[in-house]
């Protein structure tokens, strides 16, 4: 305001000095002056202190017009800073509103995670009610089917050497065992597949194991009291003793002669054991082959989450399992857990599953492959890591070492196999599934041939590729499966290969031409002849596959939650594995021992033994 005041001066000093100038007694008469000629009336003086702009008088409107513009300008001022307020609380309002809806949508999101865990506490309370229920309800059952097999007389043991079991023949069933077939809740359990009632178990596989299998008396299931009856003598037997008058022959079987000795239903045909039972585990044998491998349960181990891969070691003494950010090791003979590796990863949110397990030849390091996109490898003995490669710009799925430990194989979603120097860590080769394309199919499975020459790749677009690992250069495309290939393994030999796919088969390829030509110019090789055996039985996506230390058999696992043990050379399942509750994700038959490693989608890895009866 002082401003103002000494604007105001300016005027009123100009005014107080013309008056000063001017005398009354010289100022003309008011009659003789003209009107635009008075003289302008006094001013008051300007008050103490006024000192002009520069000496310049302004006119007399300047003072008012000066006023008016500050002031016009002070309420400009004014006005914005109210409207910088109001924006800034309609500001915090919105914020303060988002960071309440934050806050209500993770307390949902936490009690939604409650809830589902809740449920799944649920769930698998009602699987083990289900299970105790199925295997009371089958035991009754089969008492009672027993018990009516033959209405009229005293019991009688079924003549097999009338009757094998096969479909065909296995029709006249006793009346409760076609009653318990007809039980909606036995065909369509709300949980069958997490339930392990061994008759349901037989149903989740193809040919060769019928479906008639859970049909199947009491007596054929209990090989042992079978042979203790009919080594006991004819005296104790009066149940196998028919006579012509009491006998009746089945429709369309023909009668014995009158004087023919009663000959026990065993005898004819030798009992043949057909399935075999755990605590929670059943193996099912294929009926139209000689049994020949017995398998036990060695070890289990629980897992925090999936268990994404196993792998033993090459001396059979240490098995490595991948699941959510950590690798586990275990001894195989106490089953005591040696160690867990895991690597904290910065600031990465959510899961972090390691996909891949791999010892090295010598066994004194681990690779793990994992959803960050690094190959990690670990110093065993020190437990830290002693090298990270990078390059892959997806997630890694396998990983393989040659046999010499020089060099490992890599396969990830970006659709490329890298093969790098396990020394150094360099790249050596990066190999591309659709070579000079924007676009192609990701590998899912990698393995190198015992002699390291060749690295085979399972990808999404149903080929397995052959790559020689000296030049890089792509030698075959083994084409046949309908559906993406999850696994690949070569067999002992190096001349064949398996593979898994999700088209539930598994195919074994013959490579003797692809071999033949890895030292020659010859383009890709043709894979019309390849294709040596194909396997099916499985229900599911064959999701690994594994070959055994002499060659003599592939074992696979599926989502359909079995393990099916095959012969390579007649492509026949020699018996059905059900041990997990949850797809079998992962396979892997040692070198050096006749041990089966699986884990599964349930959180458990097995070790299983199979042994030559």
């Amino acid at each position: 305001m002082a401003s103002v005041n000494s604007l105001a001066t300016v005027p009123a000093a100009a005014a107080a000095a013309g008056s000063s100038s001017a005398r009354p007694g010289s100022i003309t008469p008011s009659h003789s002056v003209p009107a635009h000629a008075q003289p302008i009336p006094p001013s008051p003086p300007p008050p103490a202190g006024a000192i002009p702009l520069g000496g310049a008088v302004a006119p007399p409107g300047s003072q008012a017009i000066w006023a008016a513009r500050l002031v016009d300008l002070l309420n400009l001022v004014r006005h914005e800073f109210d409207v910088i307020g109001n924006d800034a609380v309609h500001f915090k309002a919105q914020r303060d509103e988002l960071e309440h809806r934050i806050a209500q949508q993770y307390n949902e999101v936490t009690l939604m995670q409650e809830h589902i865990y809740e449920l799944e506490k649920r769930h698998f309370e009602i699987v083990a009610h289900y299970e105790d229920e199925i295997k009371h309800l089958r035991a009754r059952l089969d008492s009672r089917s027993n018990a009516n097999s033959v209405p009229d007389g005293p019991p009688v043991l079924p003549p097999r050497s009338h009757a094998p079991l096969t479909p065909a023949t296995d029709a006249p069933l006793p009346a409760m065992a076609e009653a318990y077939e007809r039980d909606p809740r036995e065909r369509s359990p709300p949980v069958a597949e997490a339930a392990w009632p061994p008759s349901k178990r037989a149903k989740t596989t193809q040919a060769p194991v019928p479906p008639e299998l859970p049909r199947t008396t009491r007596d054929e299931r209990e090989p042992k009291q079978i042979d203790e009856d009919v080594h006991a003598p004819a005296k104790a037997m009066p149940m196998v003793e028919r006579s012509a008058s009491t006998s009746q022959p089945r429709e369309g079987q023909a009668a014995a002669p009158a004087d023919a000795p009663a000959v026990p239903a065993a005898e004819s045909e030798p009992a043949q054991e057909i399935k075999k039972e755990g605590t929670d585990w059943v193996v099912v044998y294929n009926p139209h082959m000689q049994p020949s491998l017995d398998i036990d349960l060695v070890h289990s181990f629980s897992h925090d989450s999936v268990v994404c891969c196993v792998r033993f070691s090459p001396d059979g003494k240490l098995l490595a399992t991948g699941c959510n950010r950590s690798a586990h090791i275990y001894d195989i003979d106490t089953g005591a857990k040696v160690c867990v590796l895991r690597d904290e990863p910065p600031a990465i949110p959510g899961d972090l599953y390691i996909r891949s397990v791999c010892f090295s030849p010598c066994g004194k390091f681990l690779a793990t492959g994992a959803e960050d996109r690094q190959i990690r490898i670990w110093d065993l003995a020190e437990k830290q890591i002693k090298k990270v490669l990078t390059g892959h710009k997806q997630e890694i799925y396998s990983l393989a070492y040659s046999s010499d430990g020089k060099m490992l194989a890599s396969g990830s979603g970006d659709k490329t196999v890298r093969l790098w120097d396990a020394e150094t860590g360099e790249t050596l080769h990066v190999l591309y599934t659709s070579p000079g394309l924007n676009y192609g199919p990701g590998v899912t499975t990698v393995a190198l041939s015992p002699d390291g020459r060749l690295v085979a790749a399972g990808a999404l677009d149903t080929f397995v590729r052959l790559w020689d690992t000296r030049t890089g250069k792509l030698r075959c495309r083994l084409k046949g499966h309908k559906d993406s290939i999850y696994s690949v393994s070569f067999m002992p030999d190096g001349q064949s290969l398996v593979s898994g796919s999700l088209d539930k088969t598994l195919r074994l390829w013959g490579l003797t031409s692809v071999i033949k030509v890895l030292d020659t110019m010859d383009d890709e090789v043709s894979n019309a002849s390849l294709n040596a055996v194909t396997f099916t039985g499985h229900k599911d996506y064959v999701l690994s596959v594994s070959c055994s230390m002499d060659g003599r058999w592939i074992a696979s696992g599926s989502k359909d939650r079995c393990v099916e043990f095959w012969e390579p050379k007649t492509g026949q399942t020699q018996l059905v594995l059900q041990g997990h509750k949850n797809s079998v994700i992962a396979t892997c038959m040692s070198q050096t021992r006749q041990l089966l490693a699986t884990g599964s989608g349930d959180f458990n890895a097995r070790i299983w033994s199979y042994k030559e009866k």
